[in-house]
């Protein structure tokens, strides 16, 4: 048998399950967002009606879609670089001689990963409680006054933020641990013989080697912020105010509260041109440091 055809009689049912399950509801979903479909299309075929980019046109001029891509980039630019510095913190802590109990401390920190975060999130929604929430009662033991947490377009926010960074910094902190374990310590020994400084030793050996790793890091963090939804969805629902309605929250709206399929198929399409140009940009610029460097 020729070696060509074998290969692809090998990959042939990967190929085949990516097709059914990735590949055509993509195109499906495409197609939909040229067209008006909505409940009363699920009801009879015939109120479906092709309309070209009326519905990318449309989101464009709706006040509602620039507020939730205006949140959603809060998110993500405030976001994904406190969750890195999080996760590459705790791996810095963990790979250091001293630390103890690390398998402990590993397990501990990697676990909001592996929790739902659904009921991770309904946990923290009553931790920031106005009026009976731990977090309130901790300041209020200080002399502070309460804060609003989760009914302040001011604070709701940072909250959600906040709980993401915690959610997901386990994940990135793994990926940061496997990196720090890859760098010889000869170049630390020689380092510390020349007189460098615990900081002079993380600045010019420590980064510069995990320079490839912070930006797959930062790459996938800022793909996954950009997919802002089950936080807003359960602590706050969008409010207040639409200060946390992120795009996909907005796109959930549209298709199955509105049952605007057209709509919400057009905001998904927007989203992943926004986030591979997001990506794109990452990615030159990482290759432009290299370069340079």
């Amino acid at each position: 048998m020729n070696i060509r055809i074998a290969g692809w009689m090998f990959v042939a049912p990967a190929l085949i399950v990516i097709g059914l399950f990735f590949l055509l509801p993509v195109l499906a979903g495409l197609a939909l967002s040229f067209t008006d479909f909505d409940i009363y299309a699920l009801a009879d075929r015939h109120n479906l009606r092709v309309v070209g980019l009326h519905n990318y046109w449309t989101l464009l001029h709706t006040p509602l879609f620039w507020k939730s891509l205006a949140n959603t980039f809060y998110f993500v630019l405030v976001g994904v670089p406190a969750s890195v510095a999080a996760s590459l913190s705790a791996a810095l802590l963990l790979h250091a001689r001293t630390a103890r109990f690390k398998p402990f401390f590993r397990t501990a920190f990697f676990a909001p990963v592996v929790t739902t975060i659904v009921a991770v999130a309904v946990i923290w929604r009553y931790l920031f409680h106005t009026r009976y929430g731990m977090v309130n009662s901790g300041l209020a033991a200080v002399g502070i006054d309460p804060v609003d947490w989760l009914g302040s377009p001011r604070w709701s926010m940072p909250t959600i933020i906040l709980f993401a960074v915690w959610k997901n910094f386990g994940y990135n902190m793994i990926i940061f641990l496997a990196g720090l374990q890859a760098i010889p310590e000869d170049l630390y020994e020689a380092a510390r013989i020349d007189g460098a400084s615990t900081w002079k030793q993380f600045r010019h050996i420590t980064l510069p080697t995990l320079a490839p790793i912070l930006v797959l890091v930062g790459i996938l963090t800022m793909a996954g912020y950009f997919q802002l939804f089950a936080e807003p969805y359960v602590m706050t629902q969008g409010g207040p105010l639409q200060s946390t309605e992120s795009v996909l929250y907005f796109m959930y709206e549209e298709g199955f509260k509105w049952w605007n399929l057209g709509n919400a198929s057009a905001i998904a399409f927007l989203l992943f041109v926004i986030m591979s140009v997001c990506t794109g940009g990452l990615m030159w610029l990482a290759r432009r440091r290299g370069t340079e460097a």
